[in-house]
């Protein structure tokens, strides 16, 4: 199996899972596959974080606000290993409650991922709506 396969199974494992459970109302799954070096940031949907403070805030923030995951699908535009980096670009289909509020939205979102330790880590997520 490529370097690239190799990350494709993480991504559509370990990463979907952490997607689903943070989805869920359970940020630590998500937390756990973040880098714990600098630099780190979020160019989120609904809130940006830049460094550890920012980002533990930002997930227990978004773990307070998900519920109810019915469904969530990672449609993979494009994706590519650099040695010890990768990115994804993709479109995030998501079924779950909002603050209470069933809700079905889709996001673009992009990540850059570094190896740290042989484990792959989320380095940067940039996440927003697609234009109507």
């Amino acid at each position: 199996m490529s370097q690239r396969d190799d990350f494709l199974v993480w991504v559509n494992t370990v990463l979907r899972d952490a997607e689903v459970a943070v989805h869920n109302g359970d940020a630590s799954p998500r937390r756990a596959i973040w880098s714990r070096n600098e630099p780190v940031s979020v160019l989120g949907a609904l809130k940006n974080a830049s460094g550890q403070a920012e980002l533990d805030e930002l997930f227990a923030d978004l773990a307070e606000t998900f519920s109810d995951c019915t469904s969530y699908e990672f449609e993979l535009l494009e994706a590519e290993v650099l040695g010890e980096a990768a990115y994804t670009a993709g479109f995030e289909h998501t079924s779950a409650s909002v603050n209470d509020v069933p809700r079905s939205y889709t996001l673009r979102a992009t990540q850059i991922y570094r190896r740290e330790d042989g484990e792959w880590k989320v380095a940067h997520r940039h996440g927003s709506a697609p234009p109507s």
